[in-house]
């Protein structure tokens, strides 16, 4: 079959189209035919290495982290799904696969698809939604009247956060291009700010809640336009102890780098009466279902910038990388 390789650590010629093994369902496992993939930042980032102190891949392997498609086989044990099964995912974090003609994965992290959506729409909410999701409901709290500040909303993650958090009652402020505002608007944010023009910490305050997706500057001025004992939550810093302990499960000595690392954006959350967290999802099946019920209630719909062949997945990469996508970059198979 075709897959996406990653061969070693380093630029875009680290990864190629190539023929490699079709995979068999092992117990517990789904074999899937892939019908889409959605490409993030973060498998990129994974080919430059920049992940290898904390997931080292057993390169050369086939590479990519979501996918939409049907179930093909299934492995000893399978009980919730069945050859034809139309079906997403987030793929394991140490395995990855998706970008490939088949991927095989263990059923936990597998839920069917919307039935309003088709491969390609669906292919771009596993990764971002999920993170999102989790971001919003576990680290956030957000409750109904809630004010939260998404940062740079018209990504992958923020157009679905945007979404999440008006779904869950939740008043959301955003910043964005004046190529983004439209958008960000249309999906619920009632606050939309030009970054290009305006710092949003000289207009924004007393908020309960951000969700930072841009790091840097922006997650500084954060902690400045929280409410006392309110919370960031990034997914583009710096981690610090509790991702070691909680979202990788990890040691005292992980825990004690990211401490280290993390000790001057701790330190100044802390000087606004606020907290950081830094948070890696987790693969879910049983969160996909919920985001898949979102969407057939017309509470949430992927937003997809561009969808390219699956033969032309360097392609699709090098425009992820421009940093402009307004949404998802999917690959059809």
């Amino acid at each position: 079959m075709q897959g996406y390789v990653l061969t070693r650590y380093g630029g875009p010629d680290a990864m190629e189209l190539r023929e490699v093994p079709a995979p068999q369902a092992g117990p517990g496992e789904v074999l899937i035919r892939v019908r889409a993939a959605g490409l993030n930042p973060i498998d990129y980032k994974l080919r430059q290495g920049l992940m290898r102190l904390i997931n080292r891949l057993p390169l050369p392997m086939v590479a990519g982290s979501e996918l939409a498609g049907e179930v093909a086989a299934v492995g000893p044990g399978v009980t919730r799904f069945a050859v034809g099964d139309r079906v997403f995912t987030r793929v394991d974090k140490g395995e990855l696969g998706a970008f490939a003609t088949y991927a095989t994965v263990e059923e936990s992290l597998v839920a069917k698809m919307p039935a309003r959506l088709g491969c390609i729409d669906a292919a771009g909410l596993p990764l971002a939604g999920l993170t999102a999701l989790q971001a919003l409901r576990d680290e956030l709290g957000l409750r109904p009247r809630d004010r939260v500040f998404i940062s740079g909303g018209a990504g992958g993650v923020g157009t679905l956060a945007i979404q999440l958090a008006v779904s869950m009652g939740a008043e959301v402020a955003t910043t964005a291009s004046p190529r983004g505002a439209d958008l960000v608007r249309s999906l619920g944010a009632t606050t939309v700010i030009d970054y290009r023009e305006q710092r949003f910490k000289d207009v924004l305050h007393d908020y309960d809640g951000v969700f930072d997706l841009t790091g840097g500057r922006d997650l500084l001025d954060s902690f400045t336009i929280l409410k006392p004992g309110a919370k960031t939550v990034s997914i583009a810093k710096t981690p610090e102890p509790a991702t070691a302990r909680q979202d990788m499960g990890k040691g005292p000595l992980l825990a004690a780098v990211f401490g280290l690392l993390s000790a001057k954006i701790r330190r100044e959350a802390r000087r606004h009466g606020a907290s950081y967290r830094f948070l890696f999802m987790h693969p879910s099946g049983a969160d996909l279902e919920h985001l898949a019920a979102l969407v057939d209630a017309g509470e949430l719909k992927p937003v997809i910038d561009r969808v390219f062949p699956f033969e032309q997945i360097a392609d699709a990469f090098a425009f992820l990388e421009q940093g402009r996508a307004k949404g998802k970059v999917v690959v059809e198979m």
